[in-house]
């Protein structure tokens, strides 16, 4: 009874980071390039009473043995890299990756981020920035008498200047892409940083090296399906309520012992 009251324990923690898992992708529902996460489990070592094929008799083995379970653990989080819906915007510097890849970012403190949010504007000096003012890489600016900006499904940014008839290239997009992106890392502010899980980043132009192409003009929603989440948090409260219950049943076997006289 009290490896049940310790096993129901690990249950109930297991449950409950289901359920925090559940519920930040129930919060980043709305938020551009959110890629939902996934708990994942492992049950815990067992005690061996009777190892299973253990000789009962001669010629004669035990089928099954007997092993007793001690619990669950939590064995990883992973993000799923599922892609997301289009949201179209119009707006020119709202930019989506259609397929593999990220955006390469320069963040504050000198390292490079990658995120799948492409929602960019321009900073003081025209360069294209993210929403916390961090730049693309390779570094894009954007001459302050452009009249417009195109930028081509294969990444290529170039603009209309008064005076000239033609557009004129400012700069090529580049996409970037890993062996295994469940292993990066999550910083927030929809960024990621590559581990030795990950692999190294393997950057390229759109449309080349398997990497995805671009879209001017939307933005890659969050894959997270609300009603799923809706059924994962019942599930999670079910499961979370009958570990409880295995506990007071415990307590209430320990309590009959105990009165025993």
């Amino acid at each position: 009874m009290l490896k049940a009251l310790n096993t129901a324990a690990t249950g109930m923690q297991a449950q409950q980071t289901q359920l925090d898992v559940t519920a930040n992708n129930m919060a980043n529902v709305s938020t551009i390039g959110f890629k939902k996460s996934r708990a994942e489990f492992e049950d815990l070592l067992y005690q061996t009473i009777k190892e299973p094929g253990a000789q009962l008799s001669a010629g004669t083995v035990h089928p099954s043995g007997v092993q007793t379970g001690l619990g669950v653990k939590t064995g990883a989080t992973q993000k799923i890299f599922d892609e997301g819906s289009a949201k179209i915007t119009r707006n020119p510097l709202d930019i989506q990756i259609e397929g593999n890849g990220f955006f390469p970012i320069q963040m504050a403190n000198g390292q490079i981020g990658y995120t799948r949010d492409g929602t960019f504007h321009k900073d003081t000096g025209g360069r294209i920035v993210d929403k916390n003012g961090n730049p693309l890489v390779p570094e894009i600016v954007i001459p302050p008498d452009a009249s417009g900006i195109n930028i081509s499904d294969l990444g290529e940014v170039s603009v209309a200047q008064a005076g000239s008839t033609a557009p004129q290239q400012v700069g090529q997009i580049q996409l970037v892409n890993f062996v295994n992106p469940a292993g990066l890392k999550s910083l927030g502010k929809n960024l990621y940083m590559p581990t030795g899980a990950s692999g190294a980043p393997l950057q390229g132009n759109p449309g080349e090296n398997n990497l995805g192409t671009v879209a001017q003009g939307q933005l890659e929603t969050s894959n997270v399906n609300i009603v799923d989440e809706m059924v994962n948090m019942i599930q999670t409260q079910r499961s979370y309520e009958s570990n409880s219950k295995v506990i007071q049943a415990a307590d209430q076997m320990l309590q009959n012992s105990n009165n025993l006289r």
